[in-house]
């Protein structure tokens, strides 16, 4: 019986660890939506499954990683937890991301997702860095706010 419970308990853990993400937030890019301090919940996705709206973890782009001491990141070392602003298929957002100007397409390419934060001055997103690769994206957030006050 113990044995019993102890592996589903671990099968249980294993299937966590491998759908789920668990997410601080650092910084003011996503406020007032989320804050620093803000423990989220990530569900692993993919780029298929996101919708425009939704809240993304993505991975940092190798240029803030690098290091940009006044670009503020937030949700831990090379992470960044942002909004999905388009997704592939959708109209380039060159009025929110004059960057993408200078792109031929018209439309988000396969593979590739528009992240922004909700506290523009305080992000680094999209507008700096261009296109997100289906690579970089984490997950989506499910659970915002797990915060204990």
């Amino acid at each position: 019986m113990v044995a019993g419970v102890l592996a589903s308990a671990t099968a249980g853990l294993l299937w966590a660890r491998r759908h789920l993400l668990l997410v601080s937030v650092v910084g003011r890019s996503m406020e007032p939506t989320l804050r620093a301090g803000d423990r989220v919940l990530a569900r692993r996705v993919p780029l298929a499954r996101v919708r425009p709206g939704d809240v993304v973890v993505v991975v940092a782009p190798e240029a803030m990683t690098a290091g940009h001491p006044t670009r503020p990141g937030d949700g831990g070392p090379g992470l960044l937890i942002k909004r999905a602003y388009a997704v592939p298929g959708e109209p380039v957002p060159v009025d929110r991301v004059p960057l993408l100007r200078q792109r031929p397409e018209r439309v988000v390419p396969p593979g590739q997702l528009v992240v922004l934060g909700d506290n523009p001055p305080f992000s680094y997103d999209s507008r700096e860095c261009g296109y997100v690769p289906e690579t970089d994206l984490l997950g989506v957030v499910v659970r915002p706010r797990l915060r204990a006050d």
